[in-house]
């Protein structure tokens, strides 16, 4: 998938990751990859009783992550197709970490690197970050009923681990190209200029790659 752009938009729970994907998609015209939230059967649970939940709601995510990579790679990628996800599968790792027991946490990590050995991976990332408040009030704008127990604590940790991650992985993966924005200062759904300076970026970006 060398010059294929593969994006992936990333960033804590409400920060608008769907909503860009959609945007760049509808924009471009490239295939759109979307997680499966609503249907894991886990989830709500999950957001009850973290402890309790948190293995079987984090291998759900990772069996259909990596069925939907598996995908890409059979189809999208091979007739080298553009493909927009609002997920990267490192995701899977920061939730892991903050929700997993120690020996549920190493499992976990085996079998994660076990299925993404050979998957495809982003070349650009797209990372939205946003304070609490921030975050909360578009969790309860978009009124899913399977999010109304999310404690914000863990929300707010999940955004710190958010922030770790993403500079490791800058760090770590100099070939991919990382575009950060702060949610609190941007509002790519309400104010046209802001999602234009994105688009903008993102398609300047692509050129690059494709030198």
């Amino acid at each position: 998938m060398q010059g294929t752009p593969f994006i992936s938009v990333e960033g804590p729970i409400g920060v608008g990751k769907t909503s860009l994907a959609k945007e760049i998609a509808q924009a471009f015209q490239f295939e759109i990859l979307k997680e499966i939230v609503d249907e894991n059967p886990f989830l709500g649970k999950f957001y009850k009783n973290i402890n309790e939940w948190s293995f079987q709601t984090e291998m759900f995510f990772l069996c259909n992550r990596y069925k939907q990579l598996e995908d890409i790679q059979k189809g999208f990628l091979s007739y080298k197709k553009p493909v927009v996800a609002d997920y990267h599968i490192m995701k899977n790792m920061i939730f892991a970490e903050q929700t997993l027991k120690d020996e549920q946490y190493k499992k976990y990590v085996q079998i994660f690197h076990i299925l993404t050995a050979d998957m495809p991976a982003p070349n650009i990332i797209i990372y939205l970050n946003a304070s609490l408040d921030t975050l909360l009030k578009r969790i309860k704008m978009r009124g899913r009923e399977i999010e109304r127990n999310i404690d914000p604590h863990y929300l707010a940790r999940l955004s710190d681990d958010y922030e770790k991650a993403m500079t490791a992985f800058e760090q770590n993966n100099p070939d991919v190209t990382i575009l950060r924005y702060d949610g609190d200062e941007i509002d790519f759904v309400q104010n046209k200029q802001h999602l234009n300076r994105i688009l903008s970026e993102v398609q300047e970006s692509m050129l690059k790659r494709s030198m």
